[in-house]
């Protein structure tokens, strides 16, 4: 059996309703559970970007990206490695402000992470983290042995190619030329 790994799924599609469920029910229907999920605008007017990760070998990924891409409304779907694209993730943790002053080394900490402190009131501080998910969750789990996290979140990846422009623009060019 093939070795599992995080796979990061970039689709392209129109915005139109029911997409997100059309792709979703494809993993659901392969028990493939979705890391995270982001949903934004793409570079290309009127084309939303999904960027998508899962646990999976890659004979599995290969089967869903094709099953997305065969969709109607999907334009293009590619599938990728951490090593194939520039990836960030935001955490946000919540810290009981009184805890924080009492220990100086919590402050070290945020900083030894590249973090920012972006509020401070009496009752908690927020701090918020750019990055790679590990160094999120490394940040995480360091502040967590102080005891002094009330909360904390991380937002879902976000994705680029290291190539110079989005993979759909180069097939839908392709499709104006053919349709055009």
């Amino acid at each position: 059996m093939e070795e599992k790994k995080l796979y990061t799924l970039l689709v392209y599609s129109e915005n139109i309703a029911g997409i997100l469920n059309q792709v979703t029910a494809v993993f659901t229907r392969r028990q493939v559970n979705i890391e995270s999920l982001n949903v934004s605008a793409s570079s290309i007017e009127g084309v939303h970007k999904y960027t998508i990760t899962a646990w999976s070998d890659e004979d599995q990924i290969v089967k869903i990206t094709k099953q997305i891409e065969k969709k109607v409304d999907v334009i293009k779907a590619n599938y990728f490695t951490d090593e194939q694209l520039f990836i960030r993730e935001t955490g946000l943790y919540k810290l009981a402000t009184d805890i924080v002053l009492q220990n100086p080394k919590i402050s070290k900490t945020i900083r030894h992470h590249d973090a920012k402190i972006t509020e401070v009131n009496p009752t908690y501080i927020i701090v918020m983290k750019s990055g790679r998910t590990d160094d999120i969750i490394s940040l995480y789990h360091a502040l967590d042995e102080f005891g002094c996290v009330l909360q904390y979140t991380r937002s879902g990846r976000i994705a680029v190619t290291r190539g110079m422009q989005e993979q759909v623009s180069e097939f839908l060019e392709e499709r104006e030329k053919q349709h055009g």
